[in-house]
């Protein structure tokens, strides 16, 4: 078995979920009192957000450093966002990063859609880092066309989800956003930030939607038992 390295805290409510998801995944696999040999390099989301997402590199490369040093076989980011910078600390720390883009992309290219709508934070809707990994396996991507409604969404995620309080009246909202993706061509929906699946899920659409974290878990599942 693999020793994976979670960089966690961004937020430690969808750690949890990561924890979660990957310790089942491992039992169900090898059966028995199995569990993940993993270990959480938790940050202070609040160090995160005073210093932005641009600039928290650092921050993160001190993480991936103290996993490498524990005995890490390979790194995940746990939050989409953090994958801004995905490809420079595997450089610099020379260790596998599996990618939360990638395996979202391989799981709607094994259902054969083309056409996605991305919810996430401001910065992965609208910077490049996410949709061009979308892209690099012949995805379209969509994103709420009003500014307004991307700022919605980051502060919401931001000061609700992000410390794990549902509010129903932003699940409708939520909602009514996805409603206006599908209006627009959407042929699926990428919950593209770990906290949205706290909010709302497939049980809310009759269109396919893709869990980021859940996708994200069991490719860690799979490189943990490979």
């Amino acid at each position: 078995m693999k020793k994976i390295g979670l960089v966690g805290g961004i937020s430690w409510v969808s750690t949890l979920d990561y924890y979660k998801f990957i310790n089942e995944g491992v039992n169900a696999r090898l059966g028995g009192l199995n569990s993940a040999e993993c270990i959480i390099y938790s940050l202070n989301f609040g160090d995160v957000q005073s210093k932005s997402w641009e600039h928290s590199f650092g921050l993160l490369l001190n993480a991936c450093e103290n996993l490498k040093k524990s005995g890490a076989d390979g790194i995940v980011l746990c939050a989409n966002t953090a994958h801004l910078f995905a490809d420079q600390l595997q450089e610099t720390i020379k260790l596998p990063i599996i990618h939360i883009g990638a395996e979202t992309a391989k799981a709607i290219n094994k259902e054969g859609y083309k056409k996605v709508g991305l919810l996430g934070t401001k910065f992965t809707m609208e910077m490049d880092f996410y949709k061009n990994k979308l892209e690099e396996y012949n995805l379209e991507v969509l994103i709420p066309e009003k500014q307004e409604t991307r700022d919605y969404i980051q502060y919401t995620v931001k000061e609700e989800l992000g410390i794990g309080y549902i509010n129903p009246e932003t699940k409708t909202n939520y909602i009514s956003i996805v409603n206006d993706l599908i209006n627009q061509g959407a042929e699926c929906i990428i919950l593209g930030c770990t906290e949205i699946p706290m909010l709302i899920s497939q049980d809310d659409f009759t269109i396919p939607v893709f869990d980021t974290t859940k996708i994200h878990s069991q490719a860690i599942i799979d490189y943990i038992v490979s």
